[in-house]
């Protein structure tokens, strides 16, 4: 295996060696933004262990693989017809379709939408809407903390770009699916931008799948903003082969009186790194941030969470849940901080953990950073097995062991599929974690190909 300083230093020379590719293309703001986060890789590098934030999730091997990496766009053939529909039939929604982290331009489904609203790749965006594009590309994701997110903005090249613009309520929800395909293995990148502006009301499903078996490496950093007074839901449903390794970054800012939802479930894959950001940046803003990882095998997922109280008279809820069967490992660091000048906060966390077996792991840290003095703050985490009291109860009424203790797990889980704010989707969720749960192959049901082996 390499050693860090080996990896950092092919990642420079894929920077430098490919950067005709990274500059064709890129609007100036892309670039100059990409010049400046290359800097702050160079002084990062890959995160390690080392790292606090790290801790409990080893990259190197993740990262220590001969990817193929694409610089320029590459031609994917996909008929969303043959190959993948919509795992929620009754929901009906607008699609947008991404492959290898490019956008997949082929998209007639969403001549429906309410005028105004702008649904396209990064690099469409940053040359057609460059006045809406620039004030917002690379503002939120910091690259002088995490090297992952320095990493992104250096070799981004697309992704998808959705505007909501002032006073615009989109009722049928977008759905993103992001499809990994290739013959060989491969390290994706994309980078993402969501602009919901005042008034506006919009939701965002985010769908990850693999297609094909190969080795997988995702590095995927999204900045959303929300304006006053606006509505924004974000649902991401990861479900991807034991040969991928997801790290998922998203940046959320929100203005005063928003309202803001996101809720990730991760129900399959090899290594998953969710790093989740808020910063509720003006007052009497609300955010609620849960999340539910279902692990088994050697599966590994680490959730980190930030939530920012910059400013007075805001409430946050955070809430993630996870089961862990099998030799699976997993942690939970979860960060509040509430600034001097933030009066009247209301910020809660929590983080509850099942384990069904000895050899199941869970790591989890919340922590309250309070610098104001009128607030209202709580934290906490537990870890536990089965409630054989429960168990007990079940049972003396007829139920046999494997039903009770699938019943259990299940209301265990769905206190965090309840926060779902799509009934249809909501339905689907809990049909895919109950099967999980039961060991069921959890793909979905018009995949043409079982990604979970």
């Amino acid at each position: 295996m390499a050693d860090i300083n080996t990896i950092n230093k092919d990642f420079a020379d894929l920077f430098n060696q490919g950067n005709e590719l990274l500059l064709e293309g890129s609007s100036d703001v892309m670039n100059e933004t990409r010049k400046n986060a290359f800097q702050d890789f160079s002084k990062l590098g890959v995160p390690t262990r080392a790292n606090e934030n790290y801790k409990y999730t080893n990259l190197i091997p993740a990262f220590d693989h001969p990817y193929n990496v694409n610089l320029r766009y590459q031609q994917v053939d996909v008929d969303l017809n043959e190959i993948f529909q919509c795992d929620v039939p009754e929901l009906d929604t607008n699609m947008v379709l991404l492959t290898n982290g490019w956008y997949y331009g082929n998209n007639k489904e969403l001549t429906e939408l309410p005028k105004g609203v702008i649904i396209c790749g990064v690099q469409e965006a940053a040359e057609k809407y460059p006045e809406i594009f620039n004030a917002h590309y690379g503002k939120y994701a910091k690259t002088d903390e995490d090297g992952v997110v320095a990493l992104n903005t250096a070799l981004a090249k697309d992704g998808f770009f959705i505007y909501v613009p002032k006073g615009v309520v989109i009722e049928k929800p977008i759905q993103v699916v992001n499809l990994l395909r290739s013959d060989r293995d491969l390290m994706a990148t994309q980078r993402n931008l969501i602009v919901v502006e005042e008034n506006a009301q919009a939701k965002i499903i985010v769908c990850d799948h693999t297609l094909t078996h190969h080795k997988y490496l995702t590095n995927s950093v999204t900045e959303v903003n929300v304006a006053r007074n606006a509505i924004f839901d974000l649902y991401t449903l990861q479900n991807q082969h034991l040969n991928s390794v997801i790290l998922n970054s998203t940046f959320i800012r929100q203005e005063s009186n928003s309202n803001v939802l996101s809720n990730t479930i991760s129900l399959y894959g090899g290594t998953i790194r969710n790093n989740h950001h808020v910063i509720l940046d003006e007052e009497h803003c609300e955010n609620n941030t849960f999340g539910m990882y279902l692990m088994d095998r050697d599966q590994h997922v680490d959730n980190f969470t930030s939530i920012d109280h910059a400013k007075p008279n805001c409430l946050s809820n955070e809430h993630f849940k996870g089961v862990m069967d099998d030799q699976a490992s997993g942690a939970f660091a979860g960060r509040i901080f509430v600034r001097r000048d933030a009066q009247q906060t209301q910020a809660f966390q929590s983080n509850n953990n099942l384990l069904l077996s000895n050899d199941a792991v869970i790591n989890t840290k919340p922590q309250l950073v309070i610098d104001a003095d009128d607030v209202k703050c709580s934290h906490g985490a537990t870890v536990g097995q089965m409630d054989e009291d429960a168990l007990f109860y079940l049972r003396a009424r007829g139920i046999d062991e494997k039903e009770a203790r699938q019943m259990l797990m299940f209301a265990f889980a769905h206190e965090i599929i309840e926060k779902i704010r799509v009934e249809p989707l909501k339905e689907r969720i809990d049909e895919l974690v109950d099967k999980r749960l039961r060991g069921e192959i959890s793909k979905c049901n018009t995949c043409a190909i079982a990604c979970n082996h």
